[in-house]
């Protein structure tokens, strides 16, 4: 089964991306912010991350910045869900290491349409 890590400080998008994510048959797991998510994947590296942009502690750019430089950090694909829209943050993201990018809000179908760019759907 492959795996999920949902990095969102919203409890909601979490939960709506979770429901999403296992329809389509993933583990999932959450992490409220990026120091989480960097904890959890030294836990156990996911297939995918769905990652914020704004959120506290540590944003979604220093997340990935900190993941890709990890020996291990260039396996998850990286999937930015965000309200970000601009074609300097979508380029920021594609140049920190992000394989797609989507815009919040988003629905079930979108979703699996990013996953399937990027294989894991």
């Amino acid at each position: 089964m492959k795996t999920c890590l949902i990095v969102d400080d919203s409890r909601v998008i979490r939960k709506v991306s979770r429901h999403i994510l296992e329809t389509l048959g993933f583990a999932v797991h959450e992490a409220e912010n990026g120091k989480e998510a960097l904890d959890a994947c030294a836990a156990a590296m996911p297939d995918v991350v769905l990652l914020d942009w704004n959120m506290p502690v540590m944003t979604g750019i220093e997340f990935l910045m900190h993941l890709r430089q990890r020996p291990d950090g260039d396996k998850p694909k990286v999937v930015f869900c965000t309200t970000e829209n601009d074609v300097a943050h979508i380029r920021q993201a594609i140049e920190a290491g992000a394989d797609e990018y989507v815009m919040k809000p988003f629905d079930h179908e979108t979703l699996q349409i990013k996953l399937q760019l990027v294989g894991l759907a």
